[in-house]
């Protein structure tokens, strides 16, 4: 996904905020809160040597339930399904009684196949969240692979029809570091056994993780005058695990709290992505941050 440019100014004030121990615009004196979210169940990314998918799910769970942290992830029941390594990864995300929602059966891209092929995608994943969730739990939550809504307002308008029809909730971005970007480089290094590299990556992540939370709540102070809950895109990749109880003590440290996808939006700010009716696209927050990235080539 391609990130905006957030002006210099919204990102400043903000950090002059709470440098200052200033109060950010928001509805109350509560403090901000996110919902996390994984995309790409069971398999994202590059496996670093003697790594399995089972293992990173395991590792994400136990943070998360040590750490008292909800989050949702979203499934591509076509990928890897031959593999027993990648059941066992969406078993383990089961037993750790986390949700699941629809990420498209194979994770294709709507303004790539266009809308017949992504419906066909969207149903066909319907029968591995029943395996994985049960009948009677709520997976009714979609997620658009590449955040890819529809060039033309047609497909747009097509596809949330079909959701809406199918009892779906989109679950919206307001939140996002290009996290994706670390998994390949990280597993390069680990191979190589660059433990310098592997470092400077663990540093450059949470350096862009916290860039994009102060460029979000500067949106949002901006564009609705007050925080929102914020929903934060992550996906299931091997660097993702590692950093993340460290990246829940970041956010932690900028005085975040965490709630769940549906408490997030029952917030006015995501009428659009819980119904349906409503025009498209999700909201979304503009202006998102320039964000530095993993080094090119490192460990290439």
């Amino acid at each position: 996904m391609e990130w905006l440019m957030i002006g210099r100014a919204g990102i400043a004030l903000v950090v002059a905020s709470l440098a200052s121990g200033a109060s950010v615009a928001r509805p109350s004196e509560s403090a901000p809160v996110i919902a996390i979210t994984f995309d790409d169940l069971p398999a994202h990314g590059a496996l670093p040597p003697g790594q399995t998918r089972e293992g990173i799910i395991r590792a994400i769970a136990a943070t998360l339930k040590a750490e008292r942290v909800p989050a949702f992830g979203f499934l591509n029941g076509g990928v890897e399904r031959d593999d027993p390594d990648a059941a066992r990864a969406i078993a383990a995300w089961r037993r750790a009684g986390l949700p699941i929602g629809n990420h498209g059966y194979t994770h294709a891209n709507l303004d790539t196949v266009g809308a017949a092929a992504f419906t066909t995608d969207i149903v066909t994943n319907e029968a591995p969240l029943i395996a994985a969730m049960g009948t009677r739990a709520d997976w009714h939550w979609f997620r658009y692979p590449f955040l890819a809504e529809g060039r033309s307002p047609a497909a747009q308008n097509q596809i949330r029809a079909t959701l809406r029809d199918r009892g779906y909730r989109i679950a919206a971005v307001t939140m996002g570091f290009a996290d994706y970007a670390w998994n390949a480089p990280y597993a390069a290094c680990l191979a190589k056994g660059n433990r310098a590299a592997v470092a400077q990556l663990e540093q450059g992540f949470l350096n862009d993780a916290r860039t994009a939370a102060l460029a979000s709540r500067a949106n949002a102070t901006a564009q609705v005058g007050r925080d929102i809950p914020y929903v934060l895109l992550m996906h299931v990749g091997a660097l993702d695990a590692r950093m993340l109880p460290r990246l829940i003590a970041l956010y932690r440290s900028m005085g975040f709290r965490f709630t769940t996808l549906a408490r997030a939006q029952a917030d006015p700010f995501y009428a659009g992505a819980m119904d349906l009716s409503r025009p498209g696209p999700s909201p979304a927050l503009a202006n998102q941050p320039q964000l530095t990235g993993p080094p090119a080539d490192l460990c290439g």
